[in-house]
């Protein structure tokens, strides 16, 4: 088996993440042309539900299996790793009954009473088939990490997005003149069959690449597997708290608009279409430099953990210091080009300029989630993950009541929605920020701060000149290229001039450090 160390790893998985979220929203932009807002909507609404699926079905295992198999193989017993197997597969085989089941039953029930668009059930019951094989995929790459082996989880990421994309066309295409439902569970057809792709690339490797047989004795192993099964919740369960606690305020976010809306007087067929905007093109688009935030928290967590054991108190505040700083960098570029680019970006990718309203809204908001990632590995480095999970269970019960109390309103309608969307994240940042300053002694770094800011203001500026002046003069997609990239220059230009990058900041950049 190939092992590749912390630092190999890494990189290969968050490579993988940066190709996959490439790659996701090369499928937006797919279904955007081929369904319209309206297909998108009926295609998001369902999403949650299948979010909400996958993670009770995975339970948190992953996690735990990784570390159990990890802690086997290290001292040569492959017997518990074959049990840890076995138990493994018994819990999310009978999960994934449970909840296909459930799905089945609660399908038209959602989609009558509490999504108030009865079309959405033929996505939510598309959504069905693919547990049983999330159920499996999550053992196998449970499996493959604890062996310290990345490559089956980056490239069944990468393969899983590839066969999507190769098929979401032509299903939403093949369905669409039977109506826009069948079109959006055409799409979600395609997310299984990328699944099972996915699924069949790692079982090829685990039968090429493992050392035992797991149908021999299933069912002796399983009997005798009360102690594993222990283990495993006990690692499993509390790490599914915090993603549990998202998922479920991300099942009833649709169901909370929906019926928000229906109350502002919105007919059903535009309040569909508002959500696919909205939720299908414009949050990923917000979310997409979370890849950066993303890789420093990965970076973070064990330096965090390494100076708080050591107790170097001052050594966190320095390493915190650093991490926010290249976090609002990360963010103040991204937010600058998502802001003032908006209307081409939302038009060339999506063919709906006018979506570009939320982005403007919604993207200074967005700047604090950029914090969020950094600011939450800290807390779990110095072992206040339950602080962190609380702190999300408030933001999400803000957010679902900011969305009723808003969107209700004729005024806001959809805009409503995405408001409580960004109050959330405002809140969860100070949040997780509040309980950081009260568990060290942190000290902002000003002067940082301050220069930060106005290098954000100052390239803001001139991307605000090139998009009015230079832009007209190409192409839309000819001019969109051109200004990004001279401001992305401006910016790294006074970045440099204010001395604000520097090259220990970039080792602690997981996927840049190993050029370094």
């Amino acid at each position: 088996m190939t092992k590749q160390t912390l630092v190999q790893g890494t990189i290969l998985l968050i490579l993988a993440g940066l190709v996959t979220k490439i790659l996701g929203f090369v499928n937006r932009i797919v279904m955007a042309r081929v369904m319209g807002h309206e297909g998108v909507g009926l295609y998001m609404m369902a999403v949650p539900t299948f979010l909400l699926a996958v993670t009770l079905t995975r339970l948190g295992l992953p996690i735990a299996i990784s570390k159990l198999v990890a802690e086997a193989d290290a001292t040569g017993d492959r017997s518990k790793v074959r049990k840890i197997l076995i138990v493994s597969l018994a819990i999310t085989g009978i999960l994934s009954i449970v909840i296909t089941i459930a799905l089945f039953i609660a399908a038209p029930l959602l989609a009558e009473y509490f999504f108030t668009d009865h079309r959405t059930i033929w996505p939510l019951l598309a959504i069905a088939p693919v547990v049983p094989v999330i159920a499996v995929s999550s053992v196998l790459r449970g499996y493959f990490q604890g062996l310290q082996n990345m490559r089956p989880s980056a490239y069944s990421q990468v393969i899983e997005q590839v066969v999507r994309i190769a098929l979401v066309a032509l299903l939403t295409g093949l369905f669409l003149p039977y109506g826009v439902e069948y079109a959006a569970a055409g799409a979600m057809i395609s997310v299984i069959i990328g699944e099972l792709a996915s699924l069949l690339y790692m079982f090829s490797m685990f039968k090429v690449k493992k050392k035992m047989r797991i149908r021999k004795g299933f069912f002796k192993q399983l009997k005798q597997g009360h102690e594993t099964m222990k283990d495993l919740l006990n690692i499993a369960l509390p790490t599914t708290g915090s993603q549990l606690i998202g998922s479920v305020s991300y099942f009833f976010e649709p169901i909370v608009v929906a019926n928000s809306l229906a109350i502002a007087g919105i007919t059903t067929a535009v309040a569909t279409a508002q959500y696919g905007e909205l939720a299908g093109y414009v949050i990923p688009l917000l979310f997409l430099p979370t890849f950066i935030t993303y890789s420093l928290s990965i970076s973070l967590v064990p330096a965090i953990s390494e100076a708080n054991a050591q107790k170097k108190y001052h050594l966190i505040e320095h390493r915190l210091n650093q991490a926010l700083r290249l976090s609002m960098l990360s963010g103040g570029i991204a937010a600058v080009i998502m802001y003032v680019y908006a209307v081409p970006i939302m038009d060339l990718m999506y063919d709906s300029p006018a979506s570009a309203s939320y982005v403007k809204i919604m993207t200074p908001f967005f700047f604090f989630l950029y914090f969020q990632g950094p600011l939450q590995a800290v807390l779990q480095a110095l072992n206040l993950a339950r602080s962190a999970m609380i702190n999300s269970l408030i933001g999400a019960l803000v957010k679902l009541t900011a969305i009723f109390a808003l969107a209700t309103r004729p005024e806001f309608g959809i805009m409503g929605a995405a408001l409580g969307i960004v109050i959330s994240i405002v809140v969860v940042t100070l949040l997780h920020f509040a309980t950081v300053i009260k568990a060290i002694s942190y000290t902002i770094v000003v002067k940082d701060f301050v220069l930060c800011l106005l290098s954000i203001l100052i390239t803001g500026g001139a991307a605000v000149y090139l998009y009015q002046y230079m832009m007209p003069q190409f192409s839309p997609l000819q001019g969109l290229m051109i200004c990004v990239s001279a401001t992305c220059a401006i910016y790294l230009f006074v970045l440099i001039f204010f001395k604000l990058l520097s090259k220990e900041d970039l080792k602690h950049i997981p996927f840049i450090k190993r050029w370094i």
